[in-house]
């Protein structure tokens, strides 16, 4: 999923999205209600209508941008106070709360307030956040039970597995959040700053605890390592602001590795970003060309940087459905691996 945390996914057209093939684009609630608010939306109808995008939206519940606040938040069991980055004002949003209020952007997909923690927490706050996220969701799951079986149908409600690097607590708010038998469940609190090993032994530790009938959604990766561990490990959804916010830093994806584009030897480069990729931007301009629009510090720059790296991801997407329809995933992920990663050696 594009992330598209203000609801608008930065330097791109929704019409390039589509044309790119995509369908499904990541909100965020917490900023969404701190800024137009959700009154705004409602009035326009529902945040589809409001910012002109026709398809799906998964909107996160903003726990993860809360508890990033750190001095500026207070974590209890009734849910989380803080100030707004925006202003300083207060507010509080509870497990039923942020249901109430996705309903209102009418989401496709909701996520329920839960409470992550950093690499390296102690085990008694680690199992304080996993009673927490299962007694939040448990709550979360009522709330929109009950709007789904009103006149206010919501969309879809994923539960999020929490546990920090605990396998017994993975475990137990695998087998918690389960117990609610809901539409989906994502993986919390990896890629959060621990190594790529720690990394894949946890995701694939924990995609294995949850049900194999329902969507997994990993949050929060997005590079091209991760992607493929975590379609390795079951994993059917997964976003990450990498691809578009690497791209407006001059940073484009290739199949030999990334590309600093404000590198001199890019000057006179009259190639294209990838001479494999058929995306706009390869089909019409050259490196030398975006080299000169970062240079010169033109807006172009990061639309053509972006319309590349989203379409790097979404063909790397399709590659992996057809090599998985081919049974021929493993051997597609090494080569892949192999060429992308040969730059470092």
């Amino acid at each position: 999923m594009p992330v598209g945390t203000n609801a608008s996914v930065k330097a791109m057209r929704y019409d390039d999205l589509e044309e790119l093939g995509v369908n499904l684009i990541l909100s965020n609630t917490y900023h969404l209600y701190l800024r137009p608010g959700r009154e705004v939306i409602a009035a326009a109808g529902g945040l589809h209508a409001f910012m002109g995008w026709p398809h799906n939206i998964l909107t996160d519940s903003g726990g993860y941008q809360i508890f990033s606040l750190s001095s500026f938040r207070t974590v209890e069991d009734e849910g989380v106070w803080f100030r707004s980055h925006i202003d300083g004002s207060s507010h509080r949003l509870g497990p039923r709360d942020v249901i109430d209020v996705q309903a209102v952007l009418g989401s496709d997909v909701m996520m329920p307030l839960d409470e992550c923690t950093a690499p390296g927490i102690d085990r008694p706050n680690a199992e304080q956040a996993v009673r927490r996220t299962s007694s939040w969701l448990g709550e979360s799951a009522l709330q929109w039970r009950a709007l789904r079986d009103g006149v206010r149908a919501p969309g879809l409600l994923f539960g999020i597995m929490q546990g920090n690097f605990y396998q017994d607590l993975r475990s137990r708010s695998a087998a918690e959040i389960a117990e609610l038998d809901l539409p989906g469940y994502a993986i919390g609190g990896l890629s959060v700053g621990e190594d790529f090993n720690q990394f894949r032994d946890f995701l694939h530790f924990s995609a294995a605890l949850l049900p194999e009938s329902k969507p997994k959604y990993l949050m929060g990766i997005g590079t091209p390592a991760y992607i493929l561990e975590a379609v390795e490990a079951g994993i059917d959804l997964f976003d990450c602001v990498y691809p578009t916010r690497t791209a407006r830093n001059a940073q484009v994806l290739t199949r030999d590795g990334p590309l600093a584009l404000r590198n001199e030897k890019f000057r006179t480069d009259n190639g294209p970003i990838d001479a494999e990729c058929r995306c706009y931007t390869c089909r019409r301009h050259t490196r030398s060309y975006l080299r000169h629009l970062f240079k010169a510090r033109e807006i172009q720059a990061a639309v053509l940087a972006t319309c590349h790296n989203l379409a790097f991801i979404q063909q790397l997407v399709e590659d992996i459905r057809g090599a998985i329809k081919r049974d021929a995933f493993a051997g597609f992920k090494r080569s892949f691996l192999s060429r992308y990663d040969s730059a470092k050696r």
